[in-house]
């Protein structure tokens, strides 16, 4: 009698792992994933024309597509105008609930305190308070563009104590290519750009150390940094900054 009370005790302990581990799958794979992947090679005329900023974007378009949960706007050069990116991130990241991932990843010029999109300036604070309307935890902007580490100087009018607290409030992490004071390098001989071409690759699991097939920001950075300044010959260094935790998801596959 007690070895059958042993055994059904211990099915139903069996039944409750089993159960509490499909709980557990099944939370992972309710995030979904929303992204916003910008890339301008061509601008206006011909003295800003870049070679590898299409292809960036396409990339990271094409990586993501192959999650199981996402969508996803892609911008390419002459679409890729101030009002398209602004209403892409509105529209699409609205949709986004708290544990959902959302994700602007540009790939062109920058400036201190913003990008530059195919018709005009696309400063932060404009960025910052787009994405601040959605209701995900899980924010984050991705930028292969000369000088990006400037991005949180928001121009003279700002000082760069109040972007960052900005940045803060927003609960938005910013994964820079490179220092404020450095080019994001590119040889044509490669399909995409230093950092996107490590980006790609630590997203597609290269990145996840401990192989639980969730990347985490601190993972994503370690992976990146150490492999651009190694390419780059220590003339490029990613940056990343902002409110989130270490163990924050930025892929899930």
């Amino acid at each position: 009698m007690q070895t059958q009370q042993t055994m059904s005790d211990n099915k139903n302990c069996l039944k409750l792992l089993i159960l509490a581990f499909l709980l557990i799958i099944c939370g992972q794979a309710s995030a979904k994933i929303y992204l916003v992947s910008v890339g301008i090679a061509n601008y206006p005329g011909t003295e800003l024309d870049l070679t590898l900023p299409d292809n960036d974007a396409k990339t990271i378009t094409w990586l993501y597509s192959k999650n199981s949960d996402v969508e996803y706007k892609q911008l390419l050069n002459s679409q890729a105008t101030r009002s398209n990116i602004v209403n892409a991130i509105t529209t699409l990241f609205d949709k986004a609930s708290e544990t959902d991932i959302v994700v602007l990843f540009f790939s062109g010029h920058g400036y201190p305190g913003g990008f530059l999109a195919y018709d005009d300036n696309l400063s932060y604070s404009q960025i910052r308070k787009a994405m601040a309307k959605s209701r995900s935890k899980n924010k984050m902007i991705f930028a292969d563009a000369c000088f990006s580490g400037k991005l949180r100087e928001s121009g003279r009018h700002n000082s760069s104590s109040s972007a960052i607290n900005s940045a803060k409030k927003a609960n938005v992490m910013l994964f820079l290519s490179s220092r404020s004071n450095e080019s994001s390098l590119e040889i044509p001989s490669m399909k995409n750009g230093f950092f996107t071409t490590y980006l790609q690759r630590g997203l597609r699991g290269n990145a996840d150390a401990n192989r639980d097939r969730t990347i985490t920001a601190k993972e994503l950075f370690d992976f990146v940094s150490t492999n651009v300044i190694k390419i780059s010959k220590e003339k490029q260094h990613p940056v990343m900054w902002g409110k989130f935790s270490d163990d924050m998801p930025v892929m899930v596959w």
